[in-house]
């Protein structure tokens, strides 16, 4: 089963992924993103995605797809081994944008003031 955990950084969501992105499972995630109509940058935090399958890489191109529709910045951060493995024999990891998380600290940083953090499940 997916969860989704949503952290609101300024114009930046953090959508933080618990669980497997597969058939069946990516509504979770569907939902999370399509909630995020103010945000300016989507990062999808596949730390604790434990695998991804054909159909979980086609609903994350859409995804990339409406964002890129809407002018909103798509990226991965945390791509550990198995999804890792998944976007590299499908040669996917040259499609999407990885940012490291201290990139993520780092643009936070330099918004105006200081960010306030904004948990939502």
């Amino acid at each position: 089963m997916l969860s989704v955990h949503t952290t609101t950084i300024g114009p930046i969501a953090i959508l933080s992924l618990e669980g497997s992105i597969t058939i069946g499972e990516t509504a979770p995630l569907c939902s999370a993103f399509a909630a995020q109509s103010q945000a300016d940058v989507i990062i999808l935090d596949l730390a604790n995605a434990s695998m991804i399958d054909a159909y979980g890489l086609g609903v994350m191109l859409e995804l990339r797809a409406w964002a890129r529709a809407k002018r909103k910045g798509f990226k991965l951060m945390n791509v550990k081994s198995a999804v890792a493995h998944v976007l590299e024999i499908t040669h996917l990891d040259i499609v999407f944008e990885v940012v490291s998380q201290r990139e993520v600290l780092t643009r936070s940083s330099q918004l105006d003031d200081e960010p306030t953090l904004e948990l939502v499940s």
